[in-house]
């Protein structure tokens, strides 16, 4: 790897203070566990003059739980959230993908919001800045075209690749956001706009591989909170070349409720396949009755509809469609039986 550019480091112990401090550096980024960020500016993809450390603003560790919500902060490390037993027992969802990502020494220093705002990759864009620049830089940093499609037409494919999110997607989950103008609360699904598609422009509210979070300039994510459900099955899981340390092929959040035969709800959501955490549309049309043939094939129906992953470096695109249809069906047969 490459030698770390210079950069100053800011403490900021408030909220406050760390919005100051965006303010006040416009280029800055916030840094939780640098498990992301610190690799990106080894590797020359940024070079932010201005780090601002978020882990002495001790508003964002707070866990608070019980059986009717959970308000989790943005500073939370990814191994508390994991080994949290009120989360454990009533959002197994979250615990799970909590304890999916990477591995272990990345779990303690990575954070909540870190994960959430996950910067999304691609087999050309994460490579070193000397391979990058003897192949022609790609949309993502200074290039005009998307090297993974080519025939995009300016639009890129890198994918999102975080856990946590499709899990918080299944509970319904809202975002705190904090910035110049204040306070705001969003629902998750609002925070991802990535969805790449060639014959639609990006907007503010739509973009792709490289515009796929909406928060405005200056902005902080502070907590991330949800509400429970009773009699709520949920789980997480996804298929990766290694156990540890490997981004997934594709990562899967099932949560569903059965009323004595019949499936009454059903949320999926997906990780690792599009440039933002993919909420599955269409599921409440497969309630109604028990898990047969019709409800199978017509998630299946949906995940070719919706799921659009591109090729990585072991795997073409619609093997990991493939791979996610079928995690999506394993999960949600095993919560609808268990």
């Amino acid at each position: 790897m490459d030698a770390l550019p210079d950069f100053r480091v800011l403490n900021p112990e408030t909220l406050d203070e760390a919005l100051a401090a965006r303010a006040q550096h416009p280029d800055s980024k916030p840094l939780g566990g640098g498990t992301d960020l610190v690799v990106n500016i080894r590797r020359g993809i940024l070079a932010p003059s201005v780090l601002i450390d978020m882990n002495r603003v001790k508003e964002l560790h707070a866990i608070k739980v019980d059986e009717n919500s959970i308000e989790i902060g943005a500073s939370v490390r990814l191994t508390a959230l994991a080994q949290h037993s009120d989360v454990i027992a009533h959002y197994p969802v979250l615990a799970q993908a909590a304890a999916h990502i990477a591995g272990p020494t990345h779990r303690n220093m990575g954070t909540v919001g870190g994960n959430l705002c996950l910067d999304t990759r691609c087999i050309y864009y994460n490579q070193s800045e000397w391979w990058r620049a003897a192949n022609n830089h790609c949309l993502k940093t200074t290039g005009s075209m998307c090297h993974v499609a080519p025939k995009s037409r300016g639009v890129c494919f890198a994918t999102y690749s975080g856990d946590l999110a499709p899990a918080l997607l299944t509970l319904q989950a809202e975002i705190d956001l904090a910035g110049p103008n204040g306070k705001r609360t969003i629902p998750l699904e609002h925070l991802y706009i990535g969805f790449a598609r060639q014959d639609v422009p990006v907007t503010e509210t739509q973009g792709d591989g490289k515009f796929f979070l909406s928060l405005r300039p200056g902005e902080i994510v502070v907590a991330v909170r949800a509400k429970n459900t009773p009699g709520l099955r949920s789980a997480y899981d996804k298929i990766r070349i290694r156990r540890s340390i490997e981004y997934p092929v594709a990562g899967v959040a099932v949560a569903l409720k059965r009323e004595g035969d019949k499936l009454t709800d059903l949320r999926i959501a997906f990780t690792g396949t599009n440039p933002r955490p993919v909420l599955l549309a269409g599921t409440a049309e497969l309630c109604g009755g028990g898990i047969d043939e019709r409800v199978i094939k017509g998630l299946d129906a949906l995940v070719r509809d919706q799921i659009m992953p591109m090729k990585t470096t072991f795997t073409p695109g619609h093997y990991r469609r493939r791979v996610a249809g079928v995690l999506a069906r394993r999960l949600m047969t095993r919560l609808y039986e268990s």
